[in-house]
């Protein structure tokens, strides 16, 4: 192998610089500053591994922090969306979420073709990045769909779930409860996401998670935009407990059941937001 001359930067390599920056984003408050954190953390943690030899074809450094990246910059946008921060009609710049969430165009760009594919963005030529928007017709078609394909990932859950997953099924219905009692509804925003990321990895069947990774993020914003006029938290947050404890204790006709009441409840919910 040719040797580099001292102070030469080998071709497609580019020197990173790591600064402390404080993270100022007021509209996404302190939720964001923890994911942000937890974000660095992690990355920290991952830059101070021994490097490991590679052969032609393995991942790049490169390759793998830009989708560390787009994970991350997906979580954080999904969020702000999914919680209204960023709401329906909203413009997005790329140039400017990178400079809000620190991180690079090139990871924003791909997370917003990801949550494009969601159908929380909308991507327009020559007119930028939209949020979209959110209508009560297309969350009605969404859950005859989601009837059908949560019903079936319950059941399978419960039939298939390692022991670690049901205890990871355990522990979410526990926290379920406990956000119920205080009605604290962010916690339960991110309960019920964990709870739908541990249903699709314990159901084991990869078609109706992509089914289901399509109206995840519209159900869980849909209900954040109305669920303070028409919801009732704490029989939302039992209903997700009754399917994971359902799961956790390997029971599948009762997790088909439970899943069942529980879209049974966002379709009563859905249908009083006309009233509202």
């Amino acid at each position: 192998m040719a040797k580099i001359p001292a102070g030469r930067i080998p071709a497609g390599k580019t020197p990173v610089k790591r600064q402390k920056r404080q993270v100022a984003f007021a509209s996404a408050g302190d939720d964001l500053d923890l994911l942000l954190a937890e974000g660095r953390v992690r990355a920290g943690a991952e830059a101070r591994k021994p490097p490991v030899r590679r052969t032609r074809k393995a991942e790049t450094p490169e390759v793998a922090e830009d989708a560390s990246l787009t994970d991350r910059a997906y979580r954080i946008l999904e969020e702000l969306i999914a919680t209204l921060q960023l709401p329906p009609g909203a413009v997005l710049s790329e140039l400017a979420l990178s400079d809000r969430l620190k991180i690079g165009r090139t990871p924003i760009r791909e997370a917003l073709q990801r949550l494009a594919r969601d159908g929380l963005v909308v991507v327009l030529p020559r007119r930028g990045v939209l949020v979209s928007e959110i209508n009560l017709r297309t969350q009605l078609r969404l859950l005859e769909v989601r009837r059908v394909i949560e019903t079936l990932m319950a059941g399978l859950a419960a039939e298939r779930a390692t022991a670690e997953e049901r205890e990871g099924f355990a522990e979410v219905a526990s926290a379920m409860r406990q956000a119920a009692e205080v009605e604290d509804d962010l916690a339960f925003m991110r309960l019920d996401r964990r709870f739908n990321l541990l249903m699709a990895q314990a159901s084991r069947n990869e078609f109706a998670v992509r089914s289901m990774g399509l109206m995840n993020a519209l159900s869980r914003r849909f209900w954040y935009q109305h669920y303070r006029e028409v919801a009732d938290l704490p029989l939302a947050a039992r209903l997700h407990a009754e399917v994971a404890e359902a799961v956790a204790r390997r029971d599948p006709r009762g997790a088909e059941a439970a899943a069942m009441r529980l879209v049974d409840y966002i379709e009563d919910f859905a249908r009083k937001t006309l009233d509202a």
